[in-house]
């Protein structure tokens, strides 16, 4: 574990494996706006490791351990602005990139901001703007605002994760003790307002390197099946793997299938 400093009181906590084998890549992972790096080491990573490639994990400026003095670096291109120095500061071997959620946004701008990656894995990422995600967008901060994360996450649970999921979580849901406005001077407040003004407008076909793209099925959220067949089609070197029993956090309710985009996208650069 350690720390990149930006200046004082602005730092990026991060966790690095190198590669045991030497045809092993580098996974990089990049968190989703309300995610940390137990996203991928409770899931992906030991799979990852035992099969010889080794990992770059970090929170973003406004995560845990990932402290920050100016609300401007909360701002979706700071965030892969600061994705970029921290990759030129670590020089991981081999990088591919994962990315859940904007997560996989992410990294696309920051391989192609300075940072270029030999491949890209893509959770439940792909998704084009429109009134639509700007409510989404919108209605989800409002609920953070009003009730805190507890609220957010018992409206959006049911269409973000699989039936398995809600089953082993039901019991402890909806608890109205539980609802407390989020303090909007945190990190995780700024990170998630400010997702709103992330630039969904990509140029698909200008991605230069192979995309693995991940999609569960059971995100009611932001998986649109018209949206992401068009994408996949626009991206030069695609290929698709629909988990149909999984929702938005795909690493953590099929961990395995995840994986397994991982290593095969590996073993094909």
């Amino acid at each position: 574990m350690a720390t990149y400093e930006f200046a004082a009181g602005n730092n990026l906590y991060y966790e690095v494996v190198e590669p045991r084998d030497a045809d092993g890549v580098t996974f990089v992972c990049f968190n989703a706006l309300s995610g940390s790096i137990d996203t991928w080491k409770d899931t992906i990573l030991d799979t990852l490791h035992a099969s010889g490639h080794g990992s770059l994990v970090f929170n973003f400026r406004g995560q845990a351990n990932s402290p920050y003095t100016s609300a401007d670096v909360l701002m979706p291109d700071a965030v892969s602005a600061d994705a970029v120095q921290l990759i030129h500061h670590v020089a991981p071997a081999k990088p591919v990139y994962i990315g859940l959620s904007i997560g996989g946004l992410f990294a696309l701008q920051a391989h192609w901001r300075g940072a270029p990656a030999l491949g890209l894995v893509m959770l439940n990422t792909l998704r084009k703007p429109g009134v639509r995600l700007d409510w989404i967008n919108a209605g989800v901060t409002r609920a953070a605002e009003v009730g805190g994360p507890a609220l957010m996450m018992d409206v959006m649970a049911p269409m973000l994760f699989d039936e398995q999921w809600l089953a082993a979580n039901q019991a402890t849901a909806l608890n109205p003790d539980n609802y407390a406005p989020m303090d909007q001077d945190i990190g995780a407040y700024g990170l998630l307002r400010n997702g709103a003004h992330a630039d969904w407008d990509v140029p698909w076909e200008q991605v230069d390197v192979p995309v693995a793209v991940v999609t569960g099925q059971r995100d009611r959220v932001f998986y649109t099946e018209s949206d992401v067949a068009d994408i996949v089609a626009r991206i030069p070197s695609a290929v698709r793997t629909d988990v149909a029993d999984a929702g938005h956090m795909v690493p953590l309710e099929r961990p395995d299938t995840v994986a397994d985009a991982c290593l095969a996208l590996a073993a094909a650069i």
